[in-house]
């Protein structure tokens, strides 16, 4: 983390503009908070990513509450495409002003070069890839693949810094701790997985109720009469028995086995086979 930092704070008088990749499922906890203090007054934009898993509503609601803090806003999904081609419009807007300057000192063909920041596995190079139309940037879905930094060329008016994943040192909040490791930011191993799951679970309880009640059959009747008044992981436990349950998934001595239900349930949140839930409002 402290190397990347140096990297980004050495490069960053390099390039005209910051533009950071948020996951858009949870778009407070994937922004990095040291990002700020790093870039300093260079022009900003947000990229809130992944779309195509988060909830609408609130995707709308997170880019109003961006743009109404003087960031340069667009939403984009890179499995599709979609968003993709808005990018270079919003950032020639951005930087306007710069080319301005540019061609009033005779440097109108000068490249703009910005730098693509973010937590791990938001999906940095995946973007810059659809970006720039080919696969100049190495992208895999789990963090921790892009090493150092790397220049791609978008066209001649347009070079982008890819640089590694960068969280900080200690989450003040567990609950954004939580968030990352949902969203597969954070590897599962950190964490313990049936915990984990459990407090997704609740999660989606409090403000999906509908996924699970219909991907797992899930009835509140059956719930303890006490459930509204348990901790989130006791509650989500609750509701991970019922739903291993009605999967039949048991271990010998028709002990439920929790274990395959946690790894399950985590598979079909992050494949979307539950629904597209965004698990933070601005």
């Amino acid at each position: 983390m402290t190397k990347t930092r140096r990297m980004m704070e050495t490069e960053l008088k390099l390039v005209d503009a910051v533009c950071e990749l948020l996951d858009a499922r949870i778009p407070l906890s994937s922004r990095n908070p040291d990002i700020d203090a790093i870039c300093g007054d260079k022009p900003r934009m947000v990229i809130l990513n992944r779309i195509d898993m988060a909830d609408p509503a609130r995707t709308r609601a997170w880019t109003d509450h961006f743009k109404a803090q003087g960031f340069s806003v667009i939403q984009t999904d890179c499995k599709s495409r979609k968003g993709i081609a808005d990018f270079s419009p919003a950032l020639n807007r951005l930087l306007a002003e710069k080319r301005r300057r540019y061609a009033e000192k005779g440097m109108a063909g000068k490249p703009l070069k910005a730098m693509i920041v973010g937590i791990p596995n938001v999906g940095k190079s995946s973007f810059i890839n659809q970006v720039a139309g080919r696969k100049g940037a190495k992208a895999e879905n789990r963090p921790g693949v892009t090493r150092g930094k790397q220049w791609v060329t978008v066209d001649q008016g347009l070079l982008l810094l890819d640089t590694p994943g960068i969280l900080w040192p200690k989450f003040e909040d567990p609950e954004v701790g939580l968030r990352l490791a949902w969203t597969g930011a954070v590897k599962d191993d950190v964490l313990d997985v049936e915990t984990l799951a459990a407090r997704l679970t609740d999660r989606l309880w409090q403000d999906y109720p509908q996924a699970l009640t219909g991907r797992y059959k899930l009835d509140a009747g059956k719930l303890p009469r006490d459930f509204e008044s348990l901790q989130p992981s006791a509650r989500g436990f609750a509701l991970m028995e019922q739903a291993a349950k009605n999967r039949g998934f048991l271990l010998p001595g028709a002990e439920l086995d929790l274990e395959r239900m946690a790894a399950v349930l985590l598979e079909e949140y992050r494949s979307c086979k539950l629904g597209r839930f965004t698990l933070e409002a601005p």
